[in-house]
């Protein structure tokens, strides 16, 4: 690339980074991005960039790879419904340890490429994300009060809390762990975590990182755009199913409570979150409230 190609590059970034100056961008990071070193360093450089030049992203991460090694080392099998986790007492040792293992990998990758960052997941730090024991009414299966273990449902989340680390120039990373006021911890979807954070935060963006090109339709090809009333019908005919359930449905609830654009993007990409916050070449689905 010659450099007056790279001056146009960074000159077609400036508009972007005017209109998000000092907005909040909650970025659900996961998928091949937690597992490939070079994406690793990719997604780093990306969230020191964003911060450096005035935006604000908060790190939610998931685990789920690493937390199905961890259990088939000691003999356990994960279990899912409707893509959120089955989680035994013996479960949730395992993801309260991996998941804070991950989080502080993540901050020692931020501070390696220039960025400060802080680690929002450690035990006295829990109560921000308050949460009780969820309940599931699955009337699908005839099944009334399915009993998860101890998979948690967000009651509130102290945007007090996040906001001094923001204020601090610091970048909050945060595993989906919740605290209940039982002194238990309930291991959380990430997706519905990374949502009602955008939703609280009242964030411009929130960008949720996956393993597939965005949302696809019954030909496996990428529908760029998708309204929130168009999930249902996808739902019913089973073109989204297993994992990507928490991440569409935490979209579509985010977008309905005006974070301004939610975009399922390909977390595969190198600088896939640059390439969909400070260019025109999306990289996933953009979805829409209305």
């Amino acid at each position: 690339m010659t450099p007056n190609e790279k001056a146009k590059i960074l000159s077609e970034a400036l508009p972007y980074i005017k209109k998000f100056t000092k907005k909040i961008m909650v970025i659900k990071y996961g998928g091949n991005a937690m597992i490939d070193d070079k994406l690793k360093h990719s997604f780093a450089k990306d969230v020191v960039l964003l911060k450096l030049v005035g935006m604000n992203p908060i790190i939610v991460h998931g685990g789920g790879p690493q937390i199905n090694e961890r259990l088939d080392f000691i003999g356990k099998k994960g279990q899912f419904h409707k893509g959120m986790r089955v989680t035994d007492k013996d479960t949730i040792n395992v993801v309260y340890d991996v998941l804070n293992s991950i989080n502080l990998e993540i901050v020692k990758l931020i501070k390696k490429n220039g960025g400060h960052a802080s680690s929002l997941s450690q035990k006295e730090s829990l109560g921000f994300i308050k949460s009780k024991k969820l309940v599931i009414n699955d009337n699908v299966l005839g099944e009334n009060n399915l009993d998860l273990g101890y998979v948690g449902e967000i009651e509130s989340i102290d945007k007090k809390f996040i906001n001094e680390f923001i204020t601090n120039k610091s970048i909050p990373v945060i595993a989906p762990i919740g605290y209940g006021d039982d002194g238990q911890i309930y291991n959380i979807n990430a997706d519905v975590v990374a949502g009602k954070i955008a939703e609280v935060m009242s964030s411009e963006k929130l960008v949720i990182m996956t393993n597939t090109k965005g949302v696809l339709d019954k030909d496996k090809k990428l529908i760029t755009g998708l309204k929130a009333s168009e999930v249902d019908g996808l739902i019913k005919s089973e073109i989204l199913s297993g994992g990507m359930l928490p991440k569409i449905q935490s979209a579509v609830y985010a977008a309905k409570s005006k974070v301004n654009s939610v975009h399922i993007i390909d977390g595969r990409v190198e600088h896939a979150l640059l390439l969909e916050i400070l260019t025109d070449q999306g990289v996933g689905t953009l979805i829409k409230s209305h």
